[in-house]
């Protein structure tokens, strides 16, 4: 482990608060050794988007306060009746085990990550998820240009994936995810009291990230090293859809600074809201701190974690600003390549951040 990631093992949020474009708090990037502080009465809010998709007015109505609160209060919650099949998801945990486990490291690393527009897109190897901290994950990112999505001619579906075949596999998972993309955001636009069509359009074959997580088993050595399995951070985008995870793991710092462990039911979508919203909400619906634990059951710790989170993005040109009726904005209007990479510069370094006016 170089020196700076054996610090990262220890080094807390504040040390890299210079990054943040958000008001966000001060914790540990890793766990800690010594007690944390953990809720474990709190419940993260289940809530039935089927109202918002097949409901009345009144259904619809119901689920935007419920979506609301529930992101208000963590930046968390749980869909349930989202439509997606559920064999979908089980079939895909097969799949990402068997794209990590059956390609080679030489074949991986001809796709190393590599920022494209606002997005580190391509393969990051074990403990090089970023350059503050050795995280016990190898990920894989496809943004939409990776997709045979939009009738390109131009598209080889060699240049980001090392079996072509793979592709229309995966598709399947953005074309699960992405119809609800514009009834989400609808939905917390209309809890803020907003246009709930105000982010249709850039919510229309948008850019998103469909990264692809495999947490080998976690051995002795990583066990002594005090890594994470993925160090606390904030999601960068609109809001993240996690298909809820066969191994358990995931934990939300609560505006109260106490570690919420997550628990949703397998076929459910675990939600939670990023730093592009927090911005545009003025800090009311929070960028949550997340981070990837490895089980507290010692039966599971011999057995990889896969995930699969689709993230939602706007197009690098769109501005981000403050939503309209919301009172004493506390963020100018920016655009989304520049929030994004002086964000993210954090994790892969200064020259990564783009200045565009």
């Amino acid at each position: 482990m170089d020196e700076k990631k054996d610090h990262g093992v220890h080094a807390t949020s504040h040390e890299y608060s210079r990054y943040d474009q958000v008001n966000k708090p001060d914790y540990h990037l890793a766990e800690q050794e010594e007690p944390e502080l953990f809720d474990d009465d709190f419940e993260i809010r289940t809530c039935d988007i089927g109202r918002f998709l097949h409901g009345n007015d009144e259904d619809r109505k119901i689920f935007c306060e419920e979506l609301g609160q529930a992101m208000e209060e963590i930046g968390f919650s749980i869909l349930v009746g989202h439509g997606v099949d559920p064999q979908l998801y089980e079939e895909a945990t097969t799949w990402v085990e068997d794209f990590f486990t059956s390609t080679s490291l030489e074949q991986k690393l001809r796709f190393r990550a590599a920022r494209h527009g606002s997005v580190s897109q391509g393969y990051f190897p074990l403990e090089e998820t970023s350059n503050i901290h050795p995280d016990q994950v190898e990920g894989w990112v496809f943004c939409r240009r990776a997709f045979d999505l939009d009738g390109d001619p131009q598209y080889r579906p060699e240049d980001f994936w090392p079996d072509p075949a793979l592709e229309p596999r995966f598709r399947r998972l953005v074309e699960a995810g992405q119809p609800l993309f514009q009834p989400i955001m609808q939905s917390m636009l209309t809890y803020l009291g907003c246009d709930p069509h105000l982010y249709d359009r850039k919510l229309k074959d948008t850019n998103f990230g469909l990264r692809l997580n495999y947490y080998p088993p976690v051995d002795a050595a990583h066990a002594r090293s005090g890594a994470g399995r993925l160090l606390g951070h904030e999601d960068v985008d609109l809001f993240t859809l996690l298909p809820a995870p066969a191994i358990e793991g995931l934990q939300a710092l609560s505006r109260e600074g106490k570690w919420v462990r997550l628990n949703a039911p397998p076929g459910s979508i675990v939600l939670n809201t990023g730093d592009y919203v927090q911005r545009i909400t003025n800090d009311i619906l929070p960028s949550t701190t997340h981070r990837v634990s490895k089980p507290r059951d010692a039966n599971l710790l011999g057995r990889p974690r896969i995930s699969f989170p689709l993230a939602a993005y706007v197009w690098e040109d769109e501005i981000l600003e403050v939503l309209p009726g919301l009172d004493n904005p506390k963020y100018e209007p920016i655009k989304a390549i520049t929030f994004h990479t002086r964000t993210t510069a954090k994790f892969y370094g200064d020259d990564y951040a783009v200045e565009r006016d």
